[in-house]
C-alpha cells in the first residue's frame, strides 16, 4: 500500500459515504470531488430511463424509510430546540412522514419532466457544408451549500440528477443527522438503479471542509449557495469555484397613482404574509403620494391584522398618527400620546405597529412578518428607490396604466418584474419550470428560478465530411 492508506468515514459510518483508499496527503473534501468526477461521466452518459428509474428508486427508498429519517430529524429539531432556536427555524428543520412523502412525490414529479440533456438548442447547415448543433450537457460536478431545511436534500440531489450532474451537498450542521439519512438512502437507490452512488455525496459541515470545497476549482464545476445573505455572501466572496448566486430577496411592491386599491390591497397581503419567511416574499411597500393617504388608510390596519409591523418613512408614519383605527374604525383615545415613533395600529384584538423605518430597513430580508414602507413622488422615484435598495429578485408594480407598467419593467433591472400579481409567483413551480433549484439574482450563468435547463451548459457538435479551412 505504498503512499496509500486505508480509507475511513467521514462523518459516521451509517449514513457518510465512505470516503476509501486515496493518496497520502489528499483531503478527504478533494476525495469526494474526485469520486463525483468520476461518478459524473457515468450520470452524463445515462439514458433519461435510467435516470428516471433512479429518482423512481429514490422516492420509494424514502418512503420505505420514512420512520428512520424522521428518528435522526428528531435528534436535529431537539439540539435545535436546546440552542434556544427560534420556533420558525425549528420548523423548517422539521420533517414528519408528510414531509417526507412530499420530498419522495417531488422526485416522481422530476422523472416525470423532459430530459434537457441532449436538447438541440439550436443547429443548421454552415455554407461550407459542416452541420453544427447546441446541444445541453451537465455541468458535472455540481456544489450546493444550503442551510437548515433537510427537504433541500432530496431536491437538490433529485435535480442534479435529472440534469446529468453529480452533487456534493453540504447541509448546515444543525440538520446533519437529517441529512445524512436522507443521503445513504438516496445513494442506496441510485446504485440500485445502475448508476453510482457517488452520483450524490455529503460534505462535512466543519469550516475547513467548506472552505476547502469553494477551492476545488476543477474538479467542483459550479457552487449554489441557498439561505441567508451571509452565507452567500461568503460563498460568493470567498470561493474560486464559479458561483450562482441565489435567493436573497428584498422583493418590493409599488402602489402606483393609477392602481385599483382594492386589487392592490389583495396582492400586498398575498406577497407579504402567505409565507413571510421565503425569498419571494415582499418586504418593501411604496405608495405614490397622490393615493397615500387612502391606501394606508386600509393596508395598515389590514396589515397589523394580520401581525405585520410596518417600518415607515416619516410620511408612513404620519398618516399612521392620523388614522390609528380599531375594527370599528373609530380613532385610538390617546393614540397620539402613544411613545415611540409611530402609532399602534388595531384591528380587533390583534395588533400591529408602525414604527419608524431606518435606512437598514430598506434593504432588508426581513423573512418574517415586517414591511418597511415609504411615500414617493412619483413613478420615477419608485424606480430609483428599488435601484437603490432592490437585491434585484422580484419587484412588482400595481397599475391600471399601460404606460406605467412599460416604463417600470423597462426601468427596474430584476430577475422578475411583476405587473399587477403578487411577487410569490417568482418560483419554479409557479412558471411550469416543474422543478427549481433556486432562484438566480445574478446575470450569468442564469437569471431568475433556475429549472432543468439552467443546471446544464452547451457544446457545440460539428458534423463534416472531409472540410479543411482554407
Amino acid at each position: 500500500m505504498s503512499g496509500r492508506r486505508p480509507g475511513r468515514l467521514v462523518r459516521s459510518a451509517s449514513f457518510f459515504v465512505s470516503v476509501g483508499s486515496y493518496d497520502e496527503g489528499v483531503s478527504e473534501i478533494i476525495e469526494l470531488a474526485r469520486r463525483a468526477r468520476v461518478a459524473s461521466y457515468a450520470l452524463a452518459e445515462a439514458s433519461r430511463a435510467t435516470k428516471d428509474a433512479a429518482l423512481h428508486a429514490m422516492a420509494a427508498a424514502l418512503r420505505a424509510n420514512t420512520d428512520a429519517i424522521v428518528a435522526a430529524n428528531a435528534k436535529d429539531v431537539a439540539a435545535a430546540r436546546d440552542a434556544g432556536t427560534p420556533e420558525s427555524t425549528v420548523d423548517r428543520l422539521a420533517l414528519d412522514p408528510s414531509r417526507v412523502d412530499a420530498m419522495a412525490a417531488g422526485l416522481e414529479q422530476l422523472a416525470g419532466l423532459a430530459d434537457p440533456i441532449g436538447e438541440v438548442v439550436r443547429g443548421y447547415t454552415l455554407p461550407n457544408g459542416l452541420e453544427l448543433r447546441q446541444v445541453r450537457v451537465p455541468f458535472g460536478v455540481v456544489g450546493i451549500i444550503y442551510e437548515a431545511r433537510p427537504n433541500v436534500t432530496a431536491d437538490a440531489a433529485g435535480i442534479c440528477l435529472k440534469s446529468g450532474n453529480a452533487v456534493l451537498l453540504r447541509g448546515s450542521s444543525s440538520a446533519a443527522a437529517s441529512n445524512e439519512a436522507i443521503i445513504a438512502v438516496l445513494r442506496d437507490a441510485a446504485e440500485s438503479a445502475g448508476l453510482p452512488a457517488d452520483v450524490v455525496q455529503g460534505v462535512p459541515t466543519d469550516r475547513a471542509a467548506v472552505k476547502e470545497l469553494m477551492q476545488a476549482r476543477g474538479l467542483v464545476d459550479v457552487l449554489i449557495p441557498r439561505g441567508g445573505a451571509g452565507l452567500i455572501q461568503t460563498v460568493v466572496s470567498e470561493s474560486s469555484v464559479p458561483v450562482i448566486e441565489t435567493g436573497v430577496g428584498n422583493c418590493h411592491v409599488y402602489i402606483d397613482a393609477e392602481a385599483d386599491l382594492d386589487l392592490g390591497l389583495e396582492i400586498l397581503l398575498n406577497s407579504k404574509t402567505q409565507r413571510p419567511s421565503v425569498c419571494n416574499a415582499a418586504e418593501s411597500l411604496l405608495v405614490h403620494a397622490s393615493v397615500a393617504d387612502e391606501f394606508l388608510a386600509r393596508a395598515l390596519p389590514a396589515l397589523a391584522e394580520a401581525g405585520v409591523t410596518v417600518h415607515g418613512d416619516p410620511k408612513v408614519v404620519a398618516i399612521s398618527n392620523n388614522r390609528p383605527t380599531t375594527d370599528a374604525g373609530a380613532a385610538v383615545e390617546g393614540a397620539d400620546d402613544v411613545e415611540g415613533a409611530g402609532a399602534v395600529v388595531g384591528v380587533g384584538a390583534v395588533v400591529g405597529s408602525v414604527v419608524e423605518a431606518t435606512e437598514e430597513d430598506f434593504g432588508a430580508e426581513y423573512n418574517s412578518l415586517d414591511l418597511s414602507a415609504a411615500v414617493v413622488d412619483s413613478l420615477e422615484d419608485a424606480v430609483q428607490h428599488i435601484r437603490r435598495y432592490s437585491s434585484g429578485h422580484t419587484d412588482a408594480i400595481i397599475t391600471r396604466s399601460q404606460a406605467a407598467a412599460r416604463r417600470f419593467t423597462t426601468a427596474v433591472d430584476s430577475a422578475a418584474v411583476v405587473v399587477n400579481a403578487s411577487t410569490r409567483f417568482t418560483d419554479g413551480g409557479e412558471f411550469g419550470f416543474g422543478a427549481e433549484i433556486g432562484i438566480s439574482t445574478q446575470k450569468l450563468h442564469a437569471r431568475g428560478p433556475m429549472g432543468l435547463p439552467e443546471m446544464t451548459s452547451t457544446k457545440y457538435v460539428v458534423t463534416g465530411e472531409g472540410q479543411i479551412r482554407t
